[in-house]
């Protein structure tokens, strides 16, 4: 049996966990599960992976359903609001996690590919901040919406002109959300991950994975189990005073010197 220390102990609480179908979003699932929250599982692509995520949650006690919606619409985000408070009546976590991330040198991005990038990455963030905030308000008894972000929102990469803009937006919208909502109890916070270990990347990327472990100091790739340590401490009364802010966790990858 699992130890869970009082100030991380979510029992009694409803989390939403949006693009729970990746590796990420997998292990935020597990994890806010083992927690003790009930959990619904938004999914978009990759819908082969939600049976088996829900029965290994079930199976160890724990509640959840999938939901398969495209929240950058926004019957997309009112349907999955919708069936989380049919099944358990209430909402008190949001994480928001759901991405693409494509590649494209600047000059060559295509209008389009910009619009999609910025449409999953940012504008289903805004749709379901406002989205969520009117439930919480109504419920009146505060909440958490808690943003993955990226530390290309903070540092540019080649390529990724239209994702690193839209996670700087993300990055923001969390502070600018967290100021307005504070009021109603609604704590706000994101969470900017480096590189993110999964299967298959390191054939796929040899030479991004090789220069990051090279600078990186902890000389290695984050676990998504770890960002869903650090994800779980920002949802918990751990983090009671904590909004508007943007936990880096990058293996220390951006404290390297510009000179």
């Amino acid at each position: 049996m699992n130890y869970v220390p009082s100030w991380l102990d979510l029992s009694g609480q409803v989390a939403v966990i949006t693009g729970a179908s990746g590796w990420l979003g997998q292990a935020l699932a597990r994890r806010f599960a083992l927690a003790g929250a009930a959990v619904a599982l938004h999914y978009f692509t990759h819908p082969e992976t939600i049976p088996a995520l829900l029965e290994d949650i079930q199976r160890e006690g724990g509640k959840a359903l999938g939901v398969q919606a495209n929240l950058s619409q926004e019957d997309g985000v009112d349907a999955l609001l919708q069936a989380t408070l049919k099944a358990y009546g209430k909402v008190d976590i949001w994480i928001n996690n759901a991405g693409t991330y494509p590649v494209s040198p600047l000059l060559d991005l295509p209008l389009s590919q910009w619009q999609e990038v910025l449409d999953i990455n940012l504008n289903t963030v805004f749709i379901s901040i406002q989205k969520v905030a009117r439930q919480m308000i109504a419920q009146g008894r505060g909440g958490v919406i808690l943003n993955i972000a990226s530390i290309e929102g903070l540092s540019p990469a080649v390529g990724h002109s239209h994702y690193s803009s839209a996670k700087a937006a993300v990055i923001m919208l969390t502070r600018a959300a967290a100021y307005e909502l504070g009021p109603y109890g609604i704590r706000v916070n994101a969470l900017s991950p480096g590189l993110i270990a999964r299967p298959g990347l390191e054939e796929a990327w040899p030479k991004g994975v090789r220069s990051w472990l090279e600078t990186a100091p902890l000389k290695r790739m984050g676990q998504p189990e770890e960002i869903a340590e650090a994800c779980l401490f920002l949802a918990s009364p751990a983090a009671s005073w904590i909004t508007g802010a943007n936990l880096v966790m990058d293996g220390g990858a951006s404290c390297r010197p510009i000179f």
